[in-house]
Order: structure tokens, then sequence, then C-alpha cells
């Protein structure tokens, strides 16, 4: 399986002990009540074995950060050693804000729609593998992308992707969470698109203006690669995939849209590409949707994209469990 060329650049820890410790599985209380999730909780849980983990359920609510960071906090006062996110990657940006925030190791089972945080470091999509090779798994630390302060695993967007989750919601809601669903939510957005955003970007220093219906910033090379997008080379160097879409109309759109989903859209054609180690994005309105690993949020520019200062622990499959 494909393992995340990003980690290749991180100075990686040597190998640990298999033995993680105690374990906090967290769950996501609003994704975590369909049988479906709760029979695959239960499956890792299994495989962590009950001696050693213990499941937390938490309630995003208004304070979504400060609300899983005292979660953490009273897992390790309980002995947690590591955390483990069951979730989507929204539930994975969580825990992994407060397992950097605390210092503590940070896994992430894929229970969520995508997953691309946790297929990108080749753990098995079914959550009791996921959960059996990260009981084998090893310690690696990386950097990841913060912006004003909040940390993202997989992707950071302005423009139309923000839009497009804001109406997904609504589209869940009525017809459940699938994936046919989130697709459906991308043409719905699309028809409703007005114009473009006016961005001022500060690239590693390099100032430009551009008129554009999405900015896309990325620090997860599976995602990039499994559509074919250009910037996997620049996350290995340890900066940011900075695409900048193309288009005015909804038409553009549209074409830009088919091509992504059919792997075909072409950086100078479809999108511009920046790699850029930090990079600042100023515009002319006062408030901007701006979405985080699948979350959004209403935030006020400029919009501030750093790697972060501390190193985050993770766990990552040994070579001979990334193909089980």
């Amino acid at each position: 399986m494909l393992q995340s060329p990003d980690l290749a650049a991180a100075p990686a820890a040597p190998a640990s002990s298999p033995d993680l410790g105690r374990i906090a599985v967290i769950a996501n209380r609003k994704s975590g009540t369909n049988a479906r999730d709760n029979a695959a909780i239960g499956r890792a849980m299994k495989a962590f074995g009950a001696e050693r983990a213990r499941r937390y359920s938490w309630t995003p609510g208004k304070d979504p950060d400060g609300s899983m960071r005292r979660l953490v906090e009273t897992a390790i006062r309980e002995g947690a050693q590591t955390v483990v996110s069951a979730g989507g990657d929204g539930t994975a940006m969580a825990v992994a804000q407060a397992a950097l925030d605390t210092g503590t190791t940070f896994a992430a089972l894929p229970l969520g729609t995508f997953n691309y945080f946790a297929r990108g470091l080749g753990l098995p999509e079914e959550a009791g593998e996921a959960a059996a090779a990260l009981m084998r798994a090893r310690r690696h630390r990386i950097r990841v992308g913060m912006v004003n302060g909040k940390v993202f695993l997989n992707n950071a967007s302005l423009g139309i992707y923000p839009a497009i989750l804001k109406q997904r919601e609504s589209v869940y809601a009525r017809y459940g969470r699938h994936r046919i669903m989130a697709h459906w939510s991308v043409a719905k957005t699309f028809l409703r698109f007005q114009r473009p955003m006016h961005l001022a970007l500060e690239a590693d220093g390099s100032l430009q203006a551009r008129r554009t219906p999405l900015l896309f910033v990325s620090r997860s090379a599976f995602q990039l690669e499994r559509f074919g997008l250009s910037g996997a080379e620049a996350i290995s160097d340890d900066s940011f995939a900075v695409l900048v879409g193309r288009g005015d109309t909804r038409a553009d759109l549209f074409r830009t849209a088919l091509r992504m989903v059919t792997r075909t859209a072409v950086e100078g054609r479809d999108y511009d590409f920046i790699a850029a180690r930090s990079l600042t994005v100023d515009m002319r309105k006062s408030r901007a949707l701006v979405a985080y690993d699948g979350e959004k949020s209403l935030a006020r520019p400029p919009f501030d994209f750093r790697m972060s200062d501390r190193m985050l622990n993770i766990l990552i499959p040994e070579p001979d469990t990334e193909d089980a």
C-alpha cells in the first residue's frame, strides 16, 4: 500500500517497542451512534485489548478544540499514553490538535467517509485490522499544517470547497452520509456558484494577486496522488502544496470538477501550483468560510499557513503490515 511521501521528509524517531501503553480511543458521539461505526469500534477495541484500551466519547459543541483537549487531558490523567481517533478526518484533526498540545502519541482509525489521513499512512480500511496494525506500529515524528494556529492533517481551503462542505451537511441530513451524496453536494454547489474570490497571496515572501474560485492548501501527498494532482514532491520537502483553481464561470468549474473526478486535471490549465513553506492569504471580505479536513468555520482574514513548531508523534505500520 502507498505510504504518503510526506513521511519520508520528517525526522524519524527510532522504532519503538510494540507496547503503546494504555490507549484512549476517542469516538465522535455524533458520528459514532450508528450500528456500523459502533461495530467497527468494537472490533478495534478487541484488537487493542480490553485491559489496555478505554473508549471515550466526544461531542464537538461550540468549542471543539477546547472540549477535545480537556478530554485528552482527562485520558492522560487516567493513564493513557496513546490517543486514537475513531471517526473521520475531522475527528482525527481534533485529536491530533490535542495530541500536539499535550505531547501524546497519536493514531487514527479509518471510520469516516474518506479517511485520507489513515489511508495515507498505509493502514487497512477495516477498523479491526487497522487496530491490529497499530499494535505492531512504530512511532514517527512529523510536522503538521496549521492555519491561524489550528491544526490540519490533510488540507485547508477557501472558496468553493468550503461551500461544498456547507451544502454537504444539508444533503447528509436529508439522505444520509454516503459518498454518492457527497458528489451530489458538489453538483448543487456549482449550480449556485456566483463569482471568484480576489486574493492577495504571499508565498515564502513572494507577493501576487489572484482571482480564483478555490484556494486549496494540502499536506496530504496521498490525497493529491489519488486525484492526479501536483504537489507530492513539495510535501516530501516539508512544504505545502498550494493549488489555485482556474475558472470564472459555472461551465469552467464543471469542466474542472469532471477532470478532477476522472483524474485528468492538468496544472496550468485547470489550476496553478505553488510550493510554499509559509503562506499568507488576504481578501476583500471581512469574514470567509474556511475548511479544515472536512470541517468548516467562518473566520476573519488574513489566513496564516505555517508548519507546526512542535513535532506530532504518530503511529505508522511497520513495512510487513502495510499490505495486511
